[in-house]
């Protein structure tokens, strides 16, 4: 991987913006930083704790953790070392992260939809029982 590939992959995804963080490349959504270029040999990369700790478990010859990205949900990612599926992944669960619940929704497919719309209930479970259906009529006299 290179700093090309990062961002040819970065690009590629929704309303994506290119901008300088830090000096750097930076890959925004919604305003929001999800991944930058650190040097020519690494970036670093949004990520959730659980799952910076699994990569970091599984594969210490390219990812790691500096002190300063220790309490950031943030990973360092060496190009070298990850292949471009790996990183096509991590950047749409970076970009997945930061994008606004609107831009979330609209690239949703019919399938993930209830997914997104905070709904817990799929489509075809029952409303809980008891729950009544329809508007709530008031009985005023």
């Amino acid at each position: 991987m290179t700093q090309a590939d990062v961002r040819e992959l970065a690009l590629a995804l929704p309303a994506v913006e290119e901008r300088t963080s830090y000096g750097t490349p930076g890959f925004r959504v919604s305003d929001k930083l999800f991944a930058r270029v650190l040097d020519e040999e690494s970036i670093v990369i949004k990520v959730e704790f659980d799952h910076r700790e699994a990569l970091l478990q599984a594969h210490p010859d390219s990812f790691e953790v500096t002190p300063h990205y220790q309490d950031y949900p943030m990973v360092i990612v060496r190009l070298g070392a990850v292949k471009r599926e790996l990183m096509r992944a991590l950047l749409k669960e970076a970009w997945r992260m930061c994008a606004s619940p609107r831009l979330l929704k609209a690239q949703a497919t019919p399938e993930s939809a209830s997914l997104t719309s905070g709904s817990r209930r799929g489509p075809s479970t029952p409303p809980p029982s008891g729950a009544r259906r329809g508007r709530r009529s008031s009985s005023r006299t």
